[in-house]
């Protein structure tokens, strides 16, 4: 009987009656569901007393009023309890990147430790080297009092110093760099009919300029990535054949080549840094002086010298800073004619390598990553032979194994071990073929062997070997297992431990056992591979959507943008092989207890008034979901459209016709990577959850799927011993399950709608098996 929505008056006493109640809570992005916490239920709290106070003469109607006000305060109390405690239970199964709590409006204690006069030198030094390609000015606190030469940028005409050079506030410091470089031509990148099916490979050399995509992209003022991607996509000719816009597009061109200036004397050009200037950067001023005290201090005691400059508390001055000589800027097209490399196309000092850090059993996620690098890159692989005199410089995938868990140290026999696991593993077999001996390569990751080969912290960091996991401040102690282990050796091997000791963990299997220290371990070892080798580092859970020639020629270091939040995320980092900047963070960080999480890193060059010299690109580039999975620009989205990260798992019902429709095309068409954030234990193709690269990697793809079998019956045996069945006349045989398998492969037993995940595998997967081309239309050739 509808009553109106009112309750019975029987099922009205049982609602006051209990003691607790259902609250139902909107979740962020997703409107069909909400949230259901059990909170105290305030209407029994007052029925209850109400009973009470009936059956008694002493309380009086005042006396019960003061209870129930009461009692209901208690019942706000326990619900706020309730609350922090979901929300401390949400951070902890968040992912250990996601745990940093902090507003970037907080103030936070300075982690700065280097004087004014040495952060002038890193960036003379990086000016110098040609790090610093952008017309951007230079933080006035920095108070440079002469104007640097800058041969990454177009030369102008000497003569009268433009004010633009000037701080408008101080006019005699200097806020801008004087340009003595190539001139840049700007890039229409179209192929000419009938060729319009794919799009152009970038133009060796080019390099994109970062100015011009902060213009468009930069969320701080406002931008769109929807609008973004376009530009992206229609700059580096991605819409080839498809374009759709009209109108004058120069605007939208960020892509250009180097080239001699046709009027000016090329020696005086080449002339990158005067030998003052290199004096300045190898040896400071004050290191030349033979007085003991490096700052001068006014009556007052206040350091003039560094006026406007927060020193870290509790911590001296860094010392005078060693510093190489800077590294001489040479443009793309003088490259072949001045170098003695091997590989003309190639710079020695901007080495072409992408570094990638995994713990744990090798599985699809590094496996597609490395896909995705064959599938978009330009290897030369649909070449028979690489040609000696390319123009082209070949990058390399170099895939960093951790063979035990992150606080473990490698046996002698680690490297022999490595090469048979992988050979052993059907995703980690096939990248082991001739065909791509020159471009990926597996290396043994050893933590002590990478922390010494840091010269600017080799002889101290020891001194934190049992605080090294320090990720935003949050420490986790790993005591060595034994005193007398050489090399500073933190943990005995890893043998027959269980997944609920932390700092045992090989790679994170579940969300309730997130592998945290290798991630802390990870915040590190992507400065040190930068630092130590150069290149760009990429997180596992990365996918590369286009090629990268135009990233690799803006030499200038970078990360991306944490979302809405003005922070580095560096699930994408780029650094040069021993640079100044490098060497400031290794400093700063042995200073703030070795801690390389990207909030604090953040803070390091904040503080140092360096953020120019580690740029933070828009998140549209590399994480073009982000903002739109935090509530953030869904009145306009990219395609696709993701308002949780696991869409892209579990692409929605309502979107589902898009991953077939578009395929890869249509995957946030314009942006250089996409990051899918951990759920390392989600697979990509459920249906298909193995290697599916064709006859000649046949044998990786039995063992995954016999590994799959076996899995199956485990699964159906445990379910029959607990239900009670009689297994033994009824267990299924391995016969039975392989006729199963095939009876699977039928395209009726596929998943109907298919997930993006499902796609850019199995687009992938076909360019291996020779069904498809790649991005470019290029075959691979064996």
């Amino acid at each position: 009987m509808n009553n109106g929505g009112l309750l019975s008056p029987a099922s009205e006493k049982r609602h006051k009656a209990t003691w607790t109640r259902y609250l139902f809570l909107p979740i962020p992005g997703i409107t069909a569901r909400r949230l259901r916490i059990l909170v105290p239920n305030t209407a029994a709290l007052r029925y209850h007393f109400a009973l009470f106070s009936s059956s008694s003469s002493l309380p009086t109607p005042r006396l019960r009023r003061k209870r129930s006000q009461f009692f209901a305060c208690l019942a706000c109390l326990a619900l706020v309890l309730t609350i922090l405690i979901l929300s401390k239970g949400h951070r902890r199964h968040g992912g250990w990147s996601q745990t940093w709590s902090s507003s970037p409006n907080e103030v936070e204690p300075s982690t700065l430790v280097f004087q004014r006069e040495d952060l002038q030198r890193v960036w003379k030094w990086e000016v110098a080297s040609g790090h610093y390609p952008s017309f951007r000015g230079i933080p006035e606190q920095i108070a440079f009092n002469e104007l640097l030469t800058n041969p990454a940028i177009p030369h102008r005409p000497k003569g009268a110093k433009p004010p633009k050079y000037r701080s408008t506030s101080s006019p005699d410091i200097f806020v801008g760099t004087h340009g003595v470089g190539s001139k840049r031509v700007y890039l229409d990148l179209q192929s000419q009919p009938p060729n319009t099916a794919y799009p152009p490979r970038p133009v060796p050399g080019s390099v994109a300029d970062m100015d011009i995509i902060m213009k468009h992209c930069d969320f701080s003022q406002n931008k769109y990535v929807r609008d973004c991607l376009e530009v992206l996509r229609t700059g580096g000719g991605l819409d080839n054949g498809d374009r759709i816009r009209r109108g004058k597009m120069d605007d939208w061109h960020y892509i250009y080549l180097e080239q001699p200036h046709d009027d000016i004397d090329q020696d005086t050009l080449s002339m990158n840094t005067s030998n003052d200037t290199i004096q300045q950067i190898l040896h400071p001023a004050y290191a030349r002086t033979s007085t003991s005290t490096t700052n001068t201090q006014d009556e007052a005691g206040i350091d003039e010298a560094n006026a406007g400059l927060k020193k870290k508390s509790g911590v001296e001055w860094e010392e005078q800073v060693v510093l190489p000589e800077p590294v001489p800027y040479t443009p793309t097209y003088a490259l072949s004619s001045s170098s003695s490399h091997s590989h003309p196309a190639c710079d020695p000092d901007n080495p072409r390598l992408f570094h990638m850090f995994w713990a744990g059993s090798f599985t699809d996620k590094p496996y597609l990553a490395l896909l995705s690098f064959l599938f978009t890159q330009n290897t030369g692989i649909h070449l028979k032979e690489w040609p000696q005199d390319s123009r082209v410089c070949r990058p390399q995938f170099w895939l960093w194994i951790n063979p035990g868990p992150a606080a473990s140290v490698p046996n002698p026999s680690a490297v022999r071990d490595m090469y048979e696991q992988l050979k052993s593993n059907p995703w980690a077999a096939p990248f082991l073929h001739p065909r791509f001996k020159d471009i990926i390569h597996f290396k043994l990751w050893n933590t002590t062997e990478q922390l010494d080969g840091v010269p600017e912290i080799k002889n101290e960091w020891r001194k934190y070997r049992n605080s090294l996991f320090n990720s935003g401040g949050q420490v986790i102690n790993v005591k060595p297992a034994d005193s007398t282990t050489e090399g500073g050796n933190f943990t005995s091997s890893a043998a027959a431990q269980t997944e609920d000791d932390m700092t045992r963990r090989m790679g994170s299997k579940s969300i309730d056992t997130y592998d945290k220290l290798s991630v802390i371990l990870s915040d590190m070892a992507r400065f040190i591979l930068c630092h130590r080798f150069g290149g760009i580092y990429l997180d596992a859970d990365t996918l590369l959507l286009r090629d990268w020639e135009e990233l690799w020629g803006w030499r200038g270091a970078f990360a991306y943008r944490w979302s809405r939040l003005p922070r580095y995320n560096t699930a994408v980092l780029r650094m040069n092989k021993g640079s100044a900047l490098g060497t400031f963070l290794f400093r700063t960080a042995l200073k703030n207890g070795l801690d390389f999480h990207p909030m604090t890193v953040s803070l390091y060059t904040q503080d140092a008034f360096l953020e120019g010299l580690l740029l933070r690109l828009p998140d549209a580039l590399f994480d073009s979901a982000w903002l739109n999975s935090e509530d953030y620009q869904r009145d306009r989205p990219p395609q696709p459209f993701f308002t949780l990260f696991t869409d892209f798992f579990d692409t929605p019902a309502r979107d589902g016709a898009a991953p077939q429709a578009l395929g890869f095309r249509g995957f946030f068409r314009g942006a250089y990577s996409y990051h899918f954030h951990n759920f390392w234990w989600k697979p990509f193709d459920p249906a298909r959850n193995w290697p599916d690269l064709g006859p000649r990697f046949k044998a990786g793809e039995d063992i995954a799927r016999a590994a799959l079998r076996k899995e199956k019956l485990r699964k159906l045996m445990a379910t029959r011993t607990v239900t009670g069945q009689d297994t033994k006349p009824t267990s299924p045989t391995n016969e039975t399950l392989v006729a199963h398998d095939e009876e699977e492969d039928k395209v009726e037993n596929d998943k109907r709608d298919l997930d993006w995940s499902v796609v850019l595998k199995r687009t992938f997967e076909a360019y291996i098996r020779g069904e498809r081309p790649n991005m470019y239309g290029e075959w691979l050739q064996w």
